[in-house]
């Protein structure tokens, strides 16, 4: 009997296996970055000493210090950070049907920002050590994360109640966006200019996003918080793909298109918020990793949500990599990495789509 090319199975399944192979691909790069970020810094460590301090065999002091106490909680929470906006920003760009959809667009890191820096500084939930290490601490993370959770939720809520007109662009609701970033960044700047100095200093270092402030404690929290979302997500993959090819499809196999739509933007929020209350904001790579997914593996959901988690861990791990060894001794922010790789590419984005 004939079968037509586009139902063979011998095709699809070589089809498939090109999509496992690029994720297998990407998480072999994902494990040699991980690596050269435990070995690379001011420091500089053999492979073989990484390899025997993790397991638990003592080379020397300082390489013990050095891995547990600062590159590794560093490393995992690049990781965490990077699955997490990534996974968000491809959700979002879903949901709203916008490729330029992303936390850091669409002014949702900035809400949450603002409301990590309102329960900072007027909450007393955070605060500035002497150490250079660890500068910012957060003395209430679960206030911290409810006040940034709450601001961030507005700026969500009003994207959703825009994307909901008819009338409406998809460019619109990205001004939209920067508008709302707009407005939380000022309202930031209005909690800095009445702040004294210690709290001014704590909320500029806050702005900054940096992994070196993570602990163990804010590892497990953001890696409990992003796989979760991740996982989340993926269970959802169908309706996705459904809600990719228009509302009017998705309705038509049984989807609940604005449950579905709010559910996936308040776990993508949840997650924003999570990570702005722990590392501060790192824009771009929200907006980035899923684009670069989608031009590998396309827009099968089952395949974009794992390697947009993939291409996120990747690109913020070596930005991370970079703001420690390009200028070493002297460590920069890993957001001023992420914005000089992220904003070439988004300013590609807006010249393609008005071609």
């Amino acid at each position: 009997m004939h079968i037509e090319r586009g139902h063979d199975p011998i095709a699809y399944r070589t089809y498939i296996g090109r999509k496992k192979t690029a994720l297998f691909m990407g998480g072999i790069l994902l494990a040699l970055l991980f690596i050269s970020a435990l070995c690379l810094g001011p420091v500089r460590l053999l492979p073989s000493d990484v390899f025997l301090t993790l397991l638990g065999q003592d080379v020397s002091r300082q390489a013990s210090l050095i891995i547990w106490k600062i590159r590794l909680p560093q490393a995992l929470a690049a990781l965490a950070a990077g699955t997490g906006l990534a996974v968000s920003g491809g959700i979002m760009q879903t949901l709203l049907r916008n490729p330029l959809g992303s936390p850091f667009t669409l002014g949702i890191s900035q809400a949450a920002a603002f409301g990590a820096a309102f329960s900072v500084t007027l909450l007393g939930t955070g605060g500035m050590q002497s150490t250079l290490a660890n500068a910012v601490i957060i003395n209430n993370m679960s206030i911290t994360v409810l006040f940034a959770f709450g601001a961030s939720m507005i700026a969500t809520m009003t994207i959703l109640g825009l994307s909901g007109r008819r009338n409406i662009s998809p460019e619109s609701i990205v001004l939209s966006g920067v508008a709302i970033g707009s407005l939380f960044t000022a309202a930031t700047l209005i909690l800095q200019f009445f702040a004294d100095d210690t709290e001014l200093a704590a909320m500029v270092f806050w702005t900054f996003g940096d992994l070196s402030r993570a602990g163990w404690s804010q590892v497990a929290f953001l890696s409990a918080a992003a796989f979760s979302a991740m996982f989340f997500f993926l269970w959802r993959s169908w309706d996705y793909n459904a809600i990719d090819g228009g509302d009017e499809t998705a309705r038509s196999l049984g989807v609940k298109v604005r449950g579905i739509r709010l559910w996936g933007m308040f776990a993508a929020s949840m997650i924003t918020a999570f990570i702005v209350s722990c590392v501060g904001v790192i824009g771009f790579v929200g907006l980035v990793s899923p684009h670069i997914v989608r031009r590998i593996v396309g827009d099968d959901h089952r395949f974009l949500i794992p390697g947009s988690a993939l291409a996120g861990s990747i690109l913020l791990l070596g930005a991370d990599l970079m703001a420690r060894t390009i200028i070493a001794p002297r460590i920069l922010p890993v957001a001023v990495l992420t914005a000089f790789l992220g904003a070439p590419l988004f300013i590609f984005l807006i010249i393609r789509r008005n071609r």
